[in-house]
């Protein structure tokens, strides 16, 4: 299971209030940086990391820590780019860092959270994802409850995986990964109907992937819809023809 990391950049993009990314607004940022260019600087970064160039990414978030060291959210920005870039140590301690300094911060809370779940510590994952639905003001309670559900999957707790992801829906019910996992989870438990309406809600709101159009193929097959199955199949096929999903239907269909 991938690292969520373009979620983690959307969190980041949402916290530190950087419109022209993210058209949203400032989310928990109560520590106002000692310098301002500190706070320029983070949002320099998180936008070069947007783009892909975590090189500069880079210099402008240590740039920031050196403007002001107590500047939690540069720690947490930092640590998502080192996680990125494989460099676990580095990550971790930033993390902790920024944990430190911002005890209640829901957002670090929730990507320390995915940095655990990877190195499979899951019990210590829920913790920190369960921390950070602990602030009633948050505005996406439901990533973390999502991050959590696809935590317990890694786990091989799939009881756990879909009560998580029912809270999230519950949070938000036109949350696309929440439905698509929903959609996953009910047809692995041969659900087909209920799989049907979780991807009908998906498609609804969001665009396929391949992931998706696979997932669309198999629930059609099994309720014997063979004409919608083939809409997918060539959707897949035309849309995606490097996925591994598609290589794996063309096996399939040999």
């Amino acid at each position: 299971m991938k690292l969520n990391f373009l979620g983690k950049l959307y969190l980041l993009c949402f916290i530190i209030g950087l419109i022209s990314a993210c058209g949203q607004n400032v989310q928990d940022n109560t520590y106002i940086p000692s310098d301002g260019a500190a706070k320029i600087n983070l949002q320099l970064g998180v936008e070069y990391m947007r783009r892909g160039k975590h090189d500069i990414a880079l210099n402008k978030f240590q740039k920031a820590l050196r403007l002001d060291s107590n500047y939690a959210d540069a720690h947490n920005a930092i640590a998502v780019l080192y996680e990125r870039l494989g460099i676990d140590e580095q990550a971790k301690q930033h993390y902790q860092k920024a944990l430190i300094l911002k005890p209640k911060g829901s957002d670090v809370h929730n990507n320390y959270g995915q940095f655990l779940c990877r190195h499979k510590q899951f019990q210590e994952a829920d913790k920190h994802f369960l921390m950070a639905l602990e602030n009633p003001v948050y505005r996406t309670p439901e990533i973390p409850y999502t991050n959590a559900g696809l935590c317990a999957l890694r786990a091989h707790n799939s009881t756990q995986a879909e009560t998580y992801f029912r809270q999230a829906l519950q949070k938000n019910p036109k949350f696309p990964r929440a439905l698509f996992r929903m959609a996953e989870l009910s047809y692995e438990q041969k659900y087909y109907t209920q799989a049907y309406e979780y991807l009908q809600r998906y498609i609804e709101i969001a665009k396929h992937t391949p992931q998706t159009l696979w997932l669309g193929i198999r629930i059609e097959r099994a309720l014997n819809n063979r004409s919608t199955a083939a809409s997918y199949a060539l959707l897949l096929q035309r849309n995606f023809p490097d996925a591994s999903e598609t290589q794996l239907l063309n096996q399939l269909e040999k």
